[in-house]
């Protein structure tokens, strides 16, 4: 009955084929898709509106719908990110994409309602606000430090060690000193990279290991399936006049 599985019908009446892998495809509810309404017939009094479309995507793992992102063996990792990288491509060139957000929620306790192990696209019109925060943290660090933030961040992590979770070569995961509740974990490559698809074949190989293990050792810590939101912070998309 699950509408993620190969051959099945989703909601849509669409059916699946019988994929082997990595299996992508539009989101047949939507929260975001190109037919949003114009809101100027919506607004009234003070409220500053505008616009909000995009394409929305979901992004199966496998065929298989009882094994989770850690469950995986490494090379089904580094396929699903070799996936993203070719979504984030195509998503990216689209001239009216301003952000492309890709995201994991994990469980029934965060409103997972299909168990089978899945993760969504966004591709929007406008930039996320956590996004443009960090976007301007950054710039302003650059320019008063000569230093990339993120970088910076991970040098002094990897110098306390204390909250590390993990390496290997090019990546690395750890509980940052300022996380904002229990357990949150970034996993990133030491180098700097504007989005998933500047990573070269030995980054996403070793991102795919850290991946991997950070999420072991959260299921072996509570020796269960471990509820997560996982989100690729990735920066906005630069506007098409801008592109070269």
């Amino acid at each position: 009955g699950c509408y993620l599985c190969p051959g099945n019908t989703r909601v849509s009446g669409e059916r699946n084929p019988e994929y082997g892998g990595v299996f992508a495809f539009d989101n047949d509810h939507p929260c975001v898709g190109p037919d949003a309404p114009d809101p100027d017939a919506l607004a009234a009094g003070p409220y500053q509106v505008r616009r909000a479309s995009g394409l929305s995507r979901v992004v199966c793992y496998s065929p298989r719908h009882d094994r989770s992102l850690a469950e995986l063996p490494h090379n089904e990792i580094v396929g699903l990110l070799e996936e993203l990288q070719r979504q984030f491509r195509e998503l990216s060139a689209r001239p009216e994409v301003r952000h492309v957000l890709m995201f994991e929620n994990k469980g029934e306790v965060v409103g997972v309602s299909n168990p089978h192990p899945h993760c969504q696209i966004y591709a929007t019109n406008f930039v996320f606000r956590t996004i443009e925060l960090e976007a301007e943290a950054s710039t302003a660090y650059l320019a008063e430090n000569g230093r990339v933030l993120f970088q910076d961040i991970v040098a002094a992590e990897e110098a306390d060690g204390r909250r590390i979770l993990g390496s290997c070569g090019s990546a690395v995961a750890f509980v940052p000193y300022f996380a904002r509740y229990s357990y949150e974990t970034f996993v990133a490559p030491r180098a700097t990279h504007a989005n998933i698809a500047e990573l070269s074949r030995t980054e996403l190989a070793d991102l795919a290991t850290v991946l991997g293990e950070t999420l072991v050792r959260m299921d072996n810590l509570w020796t269960m399936p471990f509820p997560y939101v996982m989100a690729f912070h990735q920066a906005p998309v630069e506007p098409q006049a801008d592109r070269g």
